[in-house]
């Protein structure tokens, strides 16, 4: 039922995002840790399709927030108003208030904006006029970014990098997707007629399933020993935290559940390394002098740390 279930949701988003089945894999993978994406990459790619495709398919409650300079918090979160015909206050919820929140050119936003989002990415509650309220679960942001335009943006602090579980690039098609592509959005776009191939309930299912994945003493011990490396390392200013360690822990909980397994396997490690950590990492100027980019550092701790093998 779990396999049959992330099946569809994956095949379901592939009609409209062609030839990146890992990318959509890793995505799916966020899904079930309830843990928010942050998809950076060049415009044109796909990133705001993949985040209305994920949200379509998985049939939960879908606002968008279009990031700009003078976006305000309570443009997010939402704001008490008068009523003047029930002359009483009442509250008008934001797009905050919804299962999947799909926040464009996050990095448009000023910092006072972004911060609002702190506290419903960690928490999954708001608070405004100092009336705490929580938010609907399944709870996801799924933030968009373009890192080569820097006029009228604002770089996100660690603090925000932190709280998001998975950092995803979407990547140039090959010659044969692009062609696949351009066949199948020649006439209508697939993703105005995308159906819903599961719900909230199911999804929340799925999110018990996968905290139930045996993780092995010694892949957990592999796990942490990669996460310490990142902050001993002379080239790492800064490293993963405590709550890099947690997300990459839960991370591979669920993609042994996308791939059928109901136990995490090292190579399950390896492969979430870099989605899960590099986002949160910041290199020496030594690393950037020599150009060496944060997912070199990070292939050459897993290439240094002894891998656990079954006896």
């Amino acid at each position: 039922m779990s396999t049959d279930a992330i099946r569809r949701i994956i095949e379901n988003i592939g009609e409209v995002i062609v030839g990146k089945p890992e990318v959509l894999e890793l995505a799916v993978v966020a899904v079930l840790c309830e843990g928010h994406i942050l998809i950076e990459d060049v415009p044109g790619i796909g990133k705001t399709s993949l985040a209305k495709a994920l949200a379509r398919s998985l049939g939960c409650s879908f606002r968008r927030i279009q990031c700009t300079p003078d976006l305000l918090p309570s443009d997010i979160t939402g704001i008490h108003f008068f009523n003047q015909k029930r002359s009483e206050f009442e509250f008008r919820p934001g797009p905050v208030m919804s299962n999947i929140v799909l926040v464009d050119e996050i990095n448009r936003a000023t910092p006072r904006t972004q911060s609002s989002l702190l506290e419903c990415m960690q928490e999954r509650q708001i608070t405004v006029d100092g009336v705490t309220m929580p938010l609907p679960r399944p709870f996801l942001v799924i933030a968009t970014q373009n890192p080569v335009e820097l006029h009228g943006t604002f770089p996100l602090p660690e603090a925000q990098l932190d709280r998001f579980l998975i950092k995803l690039e979407v990547g140039y098609p090959s010659a044969e997707q692009e062609d696949i592509m351009l066949l199948r959005f020649k006439q209508d776009n697939p993703l105005d007629s995308l159906p819903e191939v599961t719900s909230a309930e199911e999804i929340i299912k799925l999110n018990q399933l996968a905290q139930e994945v045996h993780v092995e003493q010694s892949v957990r011990h592999y796990l942490l020993d990669i996460i310490r490396q990142t902050r001993s390392n002379a080239e790492i200013d800064l490293g993963a935290s405590p709550r890099a360690s947690l997300a990459l822990y839960r991370s591979t909980q669920a993609l042994a559940l996308v791939s059928g397994r109901d136990y995490v396997i090292p190579d399950d490690v390896k492969r979430l390394a870099i989605p899960v950590i590099v986002h949160r990492l910041i290199a020496s100027t030594e690393a950037y002098l020599h150009n060496r980019s944060k997912e070199n550092l990070i292939e050459n701790i897993l290439a240094q740390t002894p891998v656990p093998v079954e006896e």
